[in-house]
């Protein structure tokens, strides 16, 4: 690539984020960190700000953000704090490319920030493009941002519609791994610990993305993310699980070919690819041996066994802010989920019931589907108190 390409990283204390920076110290000629930014894990902060000494460290938490202004006294990195703090990193100047990976709601502004500054976006955070898809997609239209997505099964879409006629697609189709309960039935789950719900099979993700896999309803945010990156309807989406993880998306075509883009799971592959579109970069990573996975096994999801996939397709067709209130409902049971205070069978329960009598608010602005989201939030901390009163 002609010259280091500057990342500002969102998120750099998670998965997503610990994984670009291995691939930008594989690469140190292509890619260099301008700016980090997290919620309150300043001891990683510190640590990664010494090797890639960024201009500009973001921390979100007030003291987290004093104990790492300490750390860094005297090397020159400036370190901010807070809302404003997140949005200065995502809308540096001195950035080329910002990964957007912090996890939940919470980083939807900093998406919009991006893209209102005209950045490449490597999305990471589904929840962005699920709360407010139309504002940021049409923000991006206005500023020429561009938005490449780091989930591999978009990555996966995005590449089986390379150089394609778009409106030749016949319809797109995300597989899911199914998750540590593939092949349970709803009676099964409902002594479901968050231990048992952590250990995915195939996939080493943060809790958060983690226990939304084993709802699916993971793959209920990434149907609404596809319509908006896509700008294809609910109808043209479509789900598959594949155990293995091997096929990572389709694109069928209407003259009958389906083109799919297949690799190992290895979240470093979709995210160097973000980083270097549109060329592709030897990252020395595992290749995939097809001889020795030996089989791709394709089935319908069982909706009755993970009724957050329907919920979503739900909240697409409705719109309205619903998909927004779905968002933070989910966030709601999850975190009470984690803490031991909600069965996992409950978190659908508590995301339908905030579904069924959804907050009034406006969904034609940020600042109003950022209030929606503090109304639904309300509303499933109610719901999630009663059930564990009962």
């Amino acid at each position: 690539m002609p010259g280091a390409r500057r990342i500002s990283i969102l998120g750099s204390t998670g998965s997503i984020g610990r994984n670009a920076l291995d691939i930008i110290a594989r690469k140190p000629a292509d890619f260099k960190v301008t700016a980090l930014a997290s919620r309150s894990d300043w001891q990683t902060m510190a640590s990664q700000a010494r090797q890639y000494k960024p201009a500009l460290v973001a921390v979100y938490q007030e003291n987290a953000a004093s104990r790492l202004r300490d750390q860094l006294r005297g090397s020159g990195i400036e370190v901010v704090e807070g809302v404003d703090g997140i949005l200065e990193a995502a809308s540096l100047d001195e950035a080329d490319v910002v990964i957007s990976a912090i996890v939940g709601a919470a980083g939807v502004m900093p998406t919009y920030a991006a893209v209102q500054s005209g950045k490449i976006v490597a999305l990471a955070n589904k929840e962005a493009l699920v709360a407010a898809g139309r504002l940021i997609t049409e923000e991006a239209q206005r500023t020429g941002a561009r938005i490449i997505p780091v989930d591999s099964e978009h990555s996966a879409l995005f590449q089986a519609l390379m150089g394609q006629d778009r409106s030749a697609a016949r319809k797109v189709i995300l597989t899911a791994s199914g998750g540590p309960f593939l092949g349970r039935n709803r009676v099964d789950l409902a002594g479901v610990t968050p231990a048992m719900a952590l250990n995915h099979p195939r996939w080493k993700m943060g809790p958060k993305v983690t226990i939304d896999s084993a709802t699916m309803m993971n793959k209920g945010l990434e149907i609404i993310e596809a319509r908006w990156i896509f700008d294809i309807p609910a109808d043209r989406i479509e789900v598959l699980i594949h155990p293995q993880s091997i096929v990572h998306g389709m694109v069928e075509y209407q003259d009958g070919s389906v083109m799919a883009q297949m690799g190992v799971t290895d979240m470093r592959i979709p995210i160097a690819f973000a980083l270097s579109y549109p060329e592709r970069l030897d990252m020395g990573l595992e290749p995939l041996d097809l001889a020795s996975v030996g089989r791709l096994d394709f089935h319908a999801p069982d909706l009755e066994m993970f009724p957050c996939l329907g919920l979503a397709y739900r909240a697409l067709k409705l719109g309205n802010g619903i998909p927004a209130v779905m968002n933070a409902a989910n966030e709601v049971a999850v975190e009470s989920f984690l803490s031991g205070k909600l069965a996992f069978n409950g978190i659908a329960d508590v995301v339908r019931a905030v579904m069924d009598e959804p907050p009034e608010f406006d969904d034609k602005t940020l600042s109003g589907i950022l209030r929606g989201d503090q109304l639904a939030r309300a509303a499933a901390r109610r719901i999630t108190e009663m059930m564990e009163s009962e």
